[in-house]
Parts: C-alpha cells; structure tokens; sequence
C-alpha cells in the first residue's frame, strides 16, 4: 500500500480495494438467491422456508469465522503498516489454522440443536425433511466457505482485489451450473442445492491454495508458533462482527419464531424473498467495509488518524447513495419481483404489502455497518460492539417481540428500519466522542 497515493487519491483507493471486494459479496449473494430461485421453482414455498429456519446456524458460522478472521487480518494490517512483515506473516497462519479449527468443531456441536430448534419454531413434517436435508450437507459446507472467506481477505490484504474476485465469479457460476444440475436433471431437491455449494465451495479453495503457493509476497503458508495472547487480542479486536453475525442469527430465529406463531409458513416464505434484497444490500455494504478495512488500519498504524477518519466519511455517502438506489429499483419492481420466486397470491401480497417498509432500513443500516467495520480496524473494539449489538440485537430483540403484536405483519417490516434508525443516534455518539479526541491531538 502506498500511504502517499492514498492521501492524494482517497476516492480512487476506495474504490480499488471495494469494488472488486464488493462484486465477490454480490456474487456470493446471488448464490443465495440463485439457491432460493431453485428451491421456490423445484421443490417448493416449504423448501424456501425450510432454508430460512436454519439460517442462524449460517450466520454462527460467519460469526465465528469473521471474529476470528477479520480481527486477524486487522492486526496484520497494523503490523504491515508499522513495517513488521514477519509479525504478520505469523498473525496470518495463526488466523487461518484458528479459522479452520473451530468451524470444524462447530459442525458436531450444531448437529445436536436440529432437533431443538425445530421443536421451538413448529415446523410441519415436510419443512422438517427438507430442513434435515440442506443442512446435514451444509455442515460439511460451511467450514470451507469460512476459511474461503479468510484467506480472500488476506488475498485482498496482499493487494491483489480482483484475484479473489475471480474466484468469487467461478464459485458462483458453478454453483448455478450444478444448482440446475442437480435440481433439474437428478430432481435431488434441496439436498442437490446443498451438495452443489458443498462442491464449488472446494474448487475455490483450491484455487485459493495455489494463490498462497505461489503468487502471495507477504502472506505465505508454512510454520507458525501459536500465540494466545495474539488470539486473544484477535477475537477481541473481531468481537464486534461475531456480535453482529450472532446477532443477526438470534434476531432471525426471533423473526421465524414470532412469524411462525403469528402467520405460519406463508410468512416465513415471504419474509424469506425480502431478504434476498435485504442480503444483496447488506453484501455490497460488507464488500465496502472489507475493501476499506485494510486501508483504514494501515492509515491507522501509521498515526494518519485524520485520513482513516476522511476514508470513512466517504464510504458511509456512498453505501447510503446505494441504499437509496436499491429502494427506488425495488419500489418499480416489487410487483414483478414477488412472482420470480414463488407462485402464491397470499404470499405475493405479503410481499409487496411489507417490501418497501422494511427496504427504509438501508437508509440507516449501510452507515451504522461501516462505522462498525471503521472502529474494528482502528482497534476500538468497544464502540464496534455496542453498534454492532444495538442493532443486530438488543433493539433490533425489542421490536420483534413488540412490533408484530401490536401491527400483525406489518409489525414485523417495521422491526428493521426502528432498529437501524435507533442506532443511528449511538453510532453518531460515538463518533462525536472520537472527533472531540481528534481536536485534542
């Protein structure tokens, strides 16, 4: 990285390190909606509502594996930036071998909460079949996209964006390819589309090996002495998105359980297809907050506080100006969108009835994000979690169980935009506090 083009060429720099960062989040979306596309058309609204119970299983995994992989490659962002380039070889490896072990380990522990959960939510016999069978496979799934979604964030580090985006491209198309595959020609159902996530997932990492073998200049493969005083500093400095991903996984096990109650599966199907919207958005705001991460803690280490502060102004305007581009397409398309999916007018009214509330959230979410992925790379750990908590949790919590008693369905759109809009004001809090400690310097 070059601090002097930086300064000179903010903007530039920005978008050289997120819009590749960002395609990849995008890609990695639409196999997301590519799966749902194939679910809804081949097997069924129970299919698309089945995945999305088990969702918090998902965002467990991304939890853990965030916390420790971008915590890691924080501190050898600060390390590079301060000359230090064996210390961040050794946080490199460390992360990665960290990543890998504990999302095994996972896996045997989530096998014994199956049952459990789906006793809580009241799922029917057939959500529950098709449940069991998407997610015994992702468990073998889920630990390799983990370490993928490490080591790309190394390769990004490395200073090579659009490396790790091609990989994101072939993992997507594949993924499609062998989704169609598999559901059209085999009719394996919800168990095909697991397998094929299960295969491209393996093929990228292969690709992504041989990027470390022989192409990566700082961060290579090898020998490392394990560090738990660095581990500990990396889950700390990562808290705040294993907060945000935890989070997000017990408000989504929130939403199902008053859903469930309160509509039943139709509902669940519904509140499903929004989210493929709400994922989209959500991915293009993580992709600025990877790209920008390493720009932001590299400028930090190398005490040019002013300028991590100006990289995130910038990118707090743009993803808000995304926000609002997304609302505007969807607001002329939500009729047309409501149909792709699935073919059922109670669950299509659902949807354009609740699109358009729940999508004034982005307005506030992009910004309360990016300044949580701005405290993490600076290492102030503590605002990054309380922003991270408020809205992925605590508030977010309050108006589940609130908001759909008192408004019905209605209630359960409102839940996000009240959350975002509430932790609006913590997140300009704790940015006050940090300009008046600027002015001090």
């Amino acid at each position: 990285m070059n601090l002097e083009q930086m300064k000179q060429d903010t903007a530039k720099m920005i978008g050289q390190f997120s819009i590749p960062a960002i395609i990849s989040m995008l890609l990695t979306s639409l196999v997301t909606i590519a799966d749902g596309f194939f679910i809804g058309n081949y097997v069924g609204k129970e299919g698309i509502a089945a995945v999305n119970l088990g969702l918090p299983i998902i965002y467990l995994y991304l939890g853990v594996g965030l916390m420790v992989s971008i915590g890691g490659v924080s501190i050898a962002g600060r390390v590079l930036g301060a000359g230090d380039r064996n210390t961040c070889n050794q946080v490199f490896r460390q992360t990665i071998v960290t990543t890998l072990v504990s999302s095994t380990l996972l896996g045997g522990v989530m096998l014994l909460f199956f049952q459990p959960m789906l006793s809580v939510l009241r799922a029917d016999g057939r959500v529950i079949g098709y449940f069991q069978d998407y997610y015994e496979i992702m468990l073998l799934t889920l630990p390799v996209m983990v370490v993928n979604s490490s080591f790309g964030m190394f390769i990004r580090s490395e200073g090579y964006p659009r490396y790790y985006m091609k990989i994101s491209m072939l993992d997507v198309l594949l993924n499609i390819f062998l989704d169609y595959v598999f559901a059209d020609w085999f009719h394996m159902g919800v168990a095909g589309i697991g397998l094929a996530s299960l295969l491209a997932a393996l093929v990228s990492l292969i690709c992504i090996l041989y990027f470390f073998m022989r192409k990566a200049k700082v961060y290579r493969l090898g020998r490392f002495r394990f560090s738990g005083k660095m581990c500990v500093q990396s889950i700390l400095n990562g808290s705040s998105e294993f907060i945000g991903e935890m989070s997000t996984g017990i408000a989504m096990f929130a939403y199902n359980f008053v859903i469930m109650r309160k509509v039943g599966t139709d509902g669940v199907t519904a509140f499903t297809i929004v989210g493929y919207v709400a994922y989209v958005f959500s991915m293009v705001v993580v992709g600025f907050g990877q790209g920008t991460s390493p720009l932001i803690s590299f400028a930090y280490g190398a005490q040019e506080k002013m300028l991590a502060s100006d990289i995130r102004k910038r990118t707090n305007r743009y993803v808000f100006g995304v926000g609002l581009a997304v609302f505007l397409l969807m607001a002329a398309g939500v009729k047309w969108y409501s149909g792709v999916f699935v073919q059922n007018d109670r669950v299509e009214g659902m949807i354009q009835s609740g699109m358009l509330i729940f999508m004034t959230s982005f307005f506030f979410s992009g910004v309360n994000a990016i300044t949580s992925f701005y405290f993490t790379a600076t290492g102030q750990a503590f605002p990054s979690a309380v922003i991270s908590a408020s809205r992925g949790l605590v508030i977010l919590l309050v108006c589940i169980f609130t908001l759909p008693y008192l408004f019905g369905m209605t209630g359960v759109w409102l839940a996000a935009p009240v959350t975002e809009l509430v932790t609006l004001g913590i997140t300009l809090f704790f940015l006050r506090i940090e300009n008046f400690s600027f002015r001090e310097l």
